[in-house]
């Protein structure tokens, strides 16, 4: 009897969780989650780096191609892994011509510890509010950024763009 009345708890509690999920998603914006099509101009956006300068998109691309990696958070094992790879391929990278730059929410200090932690040699943008992911269609539920690289050349269109964690080489590869 004990383990029926544990049962039908478990039931109306785990429907009661989905039914406030359903109706939280009505109500709180979730974030665009599409990610923008390779060809298309990709979005201008100015932001502070872990630097303490501002950038914005239209002046890095005159500079050569730019790649943004979107990322959930600093300090992630994820996070540190995708971007301790591109660490270990930075001068592959520069050959190339690439300009990278980290993109999350998180505040400069946080960026400054985390860049210096894991030795860095690209800044980290702080994407207030998650303005920047929500434009690059890099949000998902409650704001939380989904792990995204665009790679925009010179000439401000999208060449390269991927969920996940792609690898250094298909980035380069995109830079070219």
């Amino acid at each position: 009897m004990r383990s029926l009345r544990r049962k039908v708890l478990f039931a109306v509690v785990l429907s009661a969780i989905v039914i406030v999920f359903a109706l939280v998603q009505e109500k709180i914006p979730m974030g665009s989650s599409a990610l923008l099509a390779e060809g298309t101009v990709a979005p201008d956006f100015s932001a502070i780096s872990s630097d303490g300068e501002r950038v914005n998109l239209k002046s890095l691309c005159s500079l050569g191609p730019v790649v943004l990696v979107f990322y959930p958070a600093d300090e992630t094992p994820g996070c540190t892994a995708q971007l301790c790879a591109i660490r270990d391929n930075w001068s592959s990278i520069q050959q190339a011509g690439g300009k990278v730059f980290g993109v999350n929410p998180a505040g400069k200090e946080k960026h400054a510890h985390f860049k210096v932690k894991q030795r860095l040699p690209f800044p980290l943008l702080i994407d207030e509010g998650g303005k920047i992911a929500e434009t690059y269609g890099c949000r998902w539920f409650f704001g939380i950024v989904k792990r995204t690289v665009y790679v925009i050349g010179q000439d401000g269109k999208i060449r390269f763009a991927r969920r996940g964690a792609p690898s250094p080489a298909e980035m380069i590869r995109s830079l070219k």
